[in-house]
């Protein structure tokens, strides 16, 4: 399998080449386009209960499609929903905690999961569930805005914006915090932020949707009180 990732950093396309007989795993709604030849596949990723995981507390397609190329190959092209960046990991056995709306695709070698302990704790005052991912071989993960990549050392410490923040190595130490007390959190539009300690890599990205949404609503057309 090559990917190559096209239009970067504000529009990024995945261009996945697959060989003979190999496929990849895309959440819903991010497949572009496909050459002829190449079979569709669509399950429920893990069996009802992690598929249902995914669903209700991952923010994830309850299917996963699975494209498989014919014996001479083939493509498949992906995208994510926000404008932004793609990037291409290689897992040797690791395992990564995602934002739940960043995955775009991997290698059927790759297993992805919701994280039911430890993470729904993590986000939770946000409604925000992080995605297990594990196994070996390529993922493609998707940021609002461009992606910003720390590698932390044994003891290192670094503070994320959980907003910002779109994956970090599992394992790595973490806090969960408020910024400038619960007053702050109201009035100044911030929220929650996470201490990071390291070993492990975290990536992040430069842009925030609470933060978009927070900043178009009330520039947002009200409905008319006239009847």
């Amino acid at each position: 399998m090559n990917i190559e990732i096209l239009y970067r950093p504000s529009y990024s396309m995945g261009v996945i080449r697959l060989n003979g007989g190999e496929g990849v795993q895309v959440e819903g709604g991010s497949m572009v386009s496909m050459s002829p030849g190449v079979q569709v596949e669509t399950r429920a990723s893990g069996g009802l209960l992690k598929s249902l995981g995914r669903a209700l507390l991952g923010g994830e397609s309850f299917f996963v499609n699975t494209y498989t190329a014919s014996a001479q190959g083939g493509e498949v092209m992906v995208a994510p929903a926000l404008p932004g960046d793609l990037v291409t990991l290689d897992l040797n056995g690791e395992s990564l905690l995602v934002q739940s709306g960043s995955y775009v695709a991997s290698e059927s070698t790759i297993q992805v999961n919701t994280k039911w302990s430890g993470a729904k704790t993590f986000f939770a005052s946000e409604g925000f569930i992080m995605l297990n991912v594990s196994g070996r071989g390529k993922v493609v993960l998707s940021s609002y805005g461009a992606i910003h990549e720390m590698v932390l050392a044994a003891g290192q410490s670094y503070t994320v914006d959980t907003g910002h923040l779109v994956a970090f190595t599992e394992g790595m130490g973490f806090h969960v915090r408020s910024i400038g007390g619960i007053k702050s959190t109201l009035f100044s539009g911030e929220g929650l932020v996470v201490d990071l300690t390291g070993p492990g890599r975290v990536l992040m990205q430069t842009r925030s949707t609470d933060a978009f949404i927070a900043w178009l609503t009330p520039h947002l057309p009200t409905p008319s009180s006239n009847s």
